[in-house]
């Protein structure tokens, strides 16, 4: 992948660019733009549907974080999605603790 980075640099990461193939497990670049514009973020893909896509941002503090994206070449996710403080792993909301980890108690 070229010019994602300063002066036409080569990206280190692979990414699927064609919405057309997406598949689950394959690396995105995603974008935040009603926050960041059209920086660009890693993820991989959860889940495929017809019309978005659910991707994993990688977080170690936040494993089970999904959010919703449009499905084309770089999906477009929400800041709501993105910046959320709930961890939906299973269907439940779990907040985060002040620093960062989740709250969970057997």
């Amino acid at each position: 992948m070229q010019n994602f980075g300063p002066s036409g640099e080569a990206c280190p990461f692979s990414f699927n660019l064609d919405p057309a193939t997406f598949k689950v497990g394959d690396s995105v670049s995603y974008r935040v733009p009603d926050r960041f514009d059209d920086f660009p973020f890693v993820g991989t893909l959860v889940a495929v549907h017809e019309d978005y896509v659910e991707i994993s941002p990688n977080d170690p503090l936040s494993p089970g974080k999904r959010m919703k994206g449009t499905r084309e070449s770089r999906p477009v996710v929400s800041s709501a999605e993105a910046l959320s403080e709930t961890i939906s792993s299973t269907g439940t909301d779990v907040p985060r603790t002040e620093s960062g980890l989740e709250s969970v108690h057997a």
